[in-house]
């Protein structure tokens, strides 16, 4: 007897039309004649089977049935919709199709023999856990959005992979629990919520087979193919360690054939320097370009005739010729004909990649067969080529930004507050070497300048950043485990079990907390022992090749194992930093403009900034104490904007991290040198170097007799050691308090003792979060994740 489901599932899956039934019981009541006829009709057919309402996972049924089952559902796939609608009836999450609409049986019989239908991205654990996401909500009542789309990826006759976006309609399931279902708490949920990869706690949670699922669903399908293919085309382009992987162009050509429907073309790409009115091979992993037909640059004559030139130049628009010989005949072998119909390219697209009126350069879409591609087709390039044209763009900007770096010799960016001095120096070095002196570029360095310093730095970015590895280790070592038991029940070879012992022991050694060698060590095992292994077992039995293969398949191939915690976590902190750096260098801008000083910032796990402020770096302007005060002010207000910042983001992030501020006042003016083996700029002097002390130990220091960290969620520290700047910031924080930037909660506290460092203090100050910039209301940290969370 063919089951419905043979894997673990907390649902125990049951083919019923019972809710369908139960639709046409209600019509029998109808005053329409027709329908209590038809009513009748479907359940006098149906009376004889009670199965059908009951419920059964004897898949053999189906077919026994089919008939009566085929009445049953008639109403639900109308005849006159049967060849447009891509339409089944199946299954939740399962890949049995046991009624179809005609359009749906000729996508899968052109798909060729053997082609097996199956949800893209489901695997087993991902299976169970999705259940479960039903079962809470429908059933528990708990509020739980899990919605992911669901796809099937196709093959057409030509071999071009089409892609289907699933929708389904349950309204015939039914949810019932059996004996083993348990009653779960708040608690309960707020466990599994925290442990989405633990699959035995949600097995403790809601057993095996502890509901039944009973009904059935209508699936309909939609060809998402073109906005699938823009979306890859959008990631490709936006993804940067892509545009120089091997296979980069192999899969960027595969997205064109998918959006244009075309198996056999291909795409090229030529730059355009406008200095000097010439095409430019694109330098890149697979790259080429069919105009300049392997020429490093040409000039544009050279290569376009006066009415291509005018198309992509002057109007900015597609040049399509779907009849390449016909137009080298015509234009007795002229350009761009000549090039194209050497290579036996029979028809093409041109279009410019363009950005602000300004062409960057040319995308080419070829065919080796006549009209393939053509001026019709050609429009569906207007929804790619913005992204084309970003994806340019930012390729300039970046080999822009590489020149300056070699043309600055690995020299860090000179700031432009502190630039004059510099050029001041190189003046004088060349002057130097002018009158054949011996010259020397002296050192450069501020005196008496005041030091600001500010961090916003991510809690517990250590924990999170050991979680998220702890997580993909025990993933990637459980998915070795499940291969090391089939091969061990399959090839009965004792060495397969001495390595799941020792996986074992790996997975127990990192299961409650990771150990500073044990990522190394993990990675060394499996590259060294498993991966041969693995590729043994491939050769050696075909029943595991699959398996290994969808391991594989998960490893990422920039990192050599599983990396998706780590991803996550690694672009929240890229994010979290951009945002906030972006925050804090526009503000920077304005802040210029009140007065010039030094500012530097560096991107850690967080951001933190220095500022100096003084005479010497004035250069030409007057400095006096109210411009300091004035860039303390403005410090502290921006510190709280870069909070509200984060946190009007926080939640959009993969890994919501939370983060802390911190400032350091110091009223000792002290002096910079730029240290030319560093690149940078440091305090200079022993006594100076007393504020670098400082800067480096106060985040992670501690409330004077406590074991409470300073650096708090929602406060802002500001540490100190003088009277006088604690009444300063007292005044600020006033100030700032009645514009909506502090709540109530100001408190002075004293700190432990630093290593070499005693007497600091700092005023730690409630931050007041809005959820919108123009909103009038603010909340406290805590409130605001409750406003957040609701």
């Amino acid at each position: 007897m063919e089951e419905l489901y043979t894997g673990e599932a907390p649902l125990n899956q049951l083919v019923s039309f019972n809710k369908l039934l139960e639709y046409y019981d209600a019509q029998l009541k109808s005053k329409d004649p027709y329908l209590v006829k038809r009513a009748k009709f479907v359940l006098d057919a149906q009376e004889p089977y009670p199965e059908l309402r009951e419920g059964f996972s004897d898949l053999s049924i189906l077919d026994k049935r089919k008939d009566v089952i085929k009445i049953i559902l008639e109403d639900t796939f109308a005849p006159m919709l049967t060849k447009n609608e891509i339409k089944t009836a199946t299954i939740p999450f399962a890949n049995l199709v046991f009624n179809s609409s005609e359009r749906f049986q000729n996508i899968i019989q052109q798909a060729g023999k053997g082609f097996e239908l199956e949800i893209r991205n489901m695997p087993d654990n991902l299976q169970y856990v999705l259940q479960c996401t039903v079962i809470l909500a429908h059933y528990y009542g708990f509020k739980l959005d899990f919605k992911r789309p669901l796809f099937y990826d196709i093959p057409d006759a030509n071999g071009v992979m089409r892609h289907y976006r699933i929708l389904y309609n349950a309204d015939f399931v039914e949810i019932l629990p059996t004996e083993k279902a348990k009653k779960l708490t708040q608690e309960d949920l707020n466990e599994l919520l925290e442990n989405f990869d633990d699959l035995d706690l949600w097995k403790e949670k809601i057993p095996p087979n502890s509901f039944i699922s009973k009904g059935f669903v209508i699936s309909n399908m939609f060809d998402v193919t073109a906005e699938h293919s823009i979306s890859n085309i959008k990631s490709t382009l936006i993804a940067r360690n892509k545009r120089g992987s091997e296979d980069f162009m192999v899969n960027f050509q595969e997205t064109f054939r998918s959006l244009f429907n075309l198996k056999d073309i291909n795409v090229g790409f030529a730059g355009y320097d406008h200095n000097t009115d010439r095409l430019l091979k694109i330098h890149g992993k697979g790259i080429g370009s069919f105009m300049l037909k392997g020429l490093e640059n040409e000039s544009c004559d050279a290569v376009l005739c006066d009415y291509s030139y005018d198309k992509l130049f002057n109007e900015n628009t597609y040049f399509a010729v779907a009849n390449i010989d016909k137009y080298f005949e015509k234009s007795k072998g002229a350009q761009p004909y000549k090039n194209l119909h050497e290579q036996d390219i029979k028809s093409a697209i041109f279009a410019p990649i363009v950005h602000d009126g300004k062409l960057m350069g040319v995308l080419e879409l070829v065919s080796n067969k006549v009209n393939e591609l053509n001026s019709v087709n050609a429009n569906k390039l207007l929804d790619v080529m913005p992204f084309i044209a970003s994806a340019v763009l930012r390729s300039i900007e970046e080999e822009q930004n590489l020149i300056d770096a070699v043309i600055q010799n690995e020299c860090t960016t000179v700031h432009s507050s502190v630039y004059w001095k510099f050029r001041e120096e190189a003046k004088r070095f060349m002057n130097d070497e002018l009158l054949g002196k011996q010259a020397s570029f002296n050192e450069i360095v501020f005196k008496d300048v005041y030091p600001l310093y500010g961090q916003i730095d991510i809690k517990e970015s250590s924990h999170e950043r050991n979680t998220a590895i702890q997580r993909d280790l025990i993933i990637e070592l459980s998915e070795i485990n499940k291969i090391l038991e089939l091969a061990l029940t399959n090839l009965k070879l004792p060495i397969y079990e001495e390595l799941m012992f020792r996986v074992k022991n790996h997975l127990d050694d990192i299961k409650d907390a990771l150990h500073t060698n044990s990522e190394q060590a993990i990675f060394d095992f499996v590259q060294e022992e498993i991966k041969p292994v693995l590729h043994h077992l491939k050769r050696e039995d075909k029943t595991l090749r699959k398996q290994i293969e969808d391991f594989e398949a998960k490893i990422d191939p920039s990192t050599d194992s599983y990396y998706d915690h780590r991803r996550n976590y690694d672009e929240s902190v890229m994010e979290v930093n951009m945002q906030l750096a972006t925050l804090l260098d526009k503000k920077q801008q304005e802040a210029q403009k009140m007065f010039p000083h030094y500012f530097e910032r560096y991107k850690t796990d967080g951001v933190e900034h220095n500022m100096y402020i003084g005479t010497s770096i004035a250069n030409d302007r007057s400095f006096d104490t109210l411009y300091l005060n004035n860039l303390r002010l403005w410090q502290l207000q921006v510190m709280v904007e870069m909070e509200n910042k984060h946190y009007a983001y926080k939640n959009t992030l993969p890994v919501q991290l939370d983060v802390a501020s911190l400032l350091l006042v110091y009223s000792t003016p002290l002096a910079i040198r730029f240290r030319m083996d560093e690149k940078r700029f440091d305090v200079d002097g022993t006594y100076n170097a007393r504020y670098e002390v400082i800067k480096k130990r106060i985040d992670k220091s501690y409330i004077k007799g406590t074991n409470e960290r300073l650096t708090q969620k929602g406060k802002l520290s500001i540490v100190y050691s003088q009277k006088k700047d604690e009444k300063e910031y007292l005044r600020y924080v006033k100030f700032l308090k009645a514009k909506g930037y502090f709540g109530n909660k100001i408190e002075i506290v004293e700190l432990e003792g630093l290593q070499g460092v005693t007497g600091l203090k700092a005023i730690r100050a409630e931050i007041l979060y809005k959820t919108q910039e123009d909103s009038q209301k603010t909340y406290t940290y805590d409130d605001l994740m409750l406003e957040l969370e609701g």
